[in-house]
């Protein structure tokens, strides 16, 4: 196949179904023929190792945004992904903060942020597996993609099973810290103000989903900074494989 096809022209030979039909190592031998002839495995990368490097730099990106996000404070003092209250409660947070009366609402939000932090590392299983289950696809997909293709592919295929795993860990967490407790107090004291806005009662079921959502999109923030880096940067290719397939 000349080199000097054009990666339009290189992709258009296989057909969508060939994903499918292909075992494991059949699609990594296509991936490096496309690779090959559209100038990604240089310096000598075989197929083999360009499906290994693209893995690879999948797994780099996601340990590391997991360990930016999953420590204390990981949100609560990030202001790129900081968790803030549900609407209506960060309306009347703010009404309330100029009066020195915001505490409650304050501690609800920490502990929001508390429980994304303790949920994010046990997301990994997640991601190692739809890194196991990268088709050809996919990853001609990313290769032939954005600066965030990689992790658009992530956000498609484990975003309904994130949001399942954070939702009862940050529940659970939310239960531990006393934010329950504390929403349900501060739902009591706002029914003994004149004119105060009432919570109604999908309110506990709205923060915790709230809470979920924004805590996932954090993750995939750093997600695409690691990604964006690793194509970009070559420092951040920690090993031969990735700096073959990437430089």
């Amino acid at each position: 196949m000349s080199s000097s096809l054009s990666r339009r022209h290189v992709l258009a030979l296989f057909p969508a179904g060939l994903a499918a039909a292909c075992t494991t190592a059949e699609q990594e031998a296509v991936l490096g023929a496309v690779l090959g002839a559209t100038g990604g495995t240089s310096n000598g990368v075989t197929s083999a190792e360009a499906a290994m490097g693209i893995r690879q730099a999948l797994s780099n990106g996601i340990g590391a945004a997991i360990t930016q996000v999953g420590r204390t404070n990981g949100y609560y003092q990030d202001g790129r992904i900081k968790i803030p209250l549900p609407r209506q409660l960060a309306s009347i947070q703010s009404q309330l903060r100029p009066l020195g009366l915001s505490g409650l609402l304050d501690d609800l939000q920490l502990q929001i942020n508390r429980g994304a932090e303790q949920a994010a590392p046990q997301a990994r299983s997640i991601f190692v597996q739809a890194i196991e289950a990268l088709s050809i696809r996919d990853a001609i997909g990313i290769v032939n993609g954005g600066p965030t293709s990689a992790t658009d592919y992530f956000a498609r295929t484990t975003t309904p099973s994130l949001t399942t795993l954070f939702t009862p860990m940050l529940e659970a967490a939310l239960q531990r810290s006393g934010a329950i407790r504390t929403f349900d107090q501060l739902v009591s004291n706002l029914r003994t103000i004149p004119l105060a806005p009432q919570l109604g009662a999908d309110a506990k079921r709205d923060l915790v989903s709230h809470g979920v959502e924004k805590g996932l999109d954090g993750l995939f923030y750093y997600i695409s900074q690691e990604e964006a880096a690793i194509r970009s940067n070559p420092a951040k290719r920690t090993s031969e494989i990735l700096r073959r397939v990437f430089g």
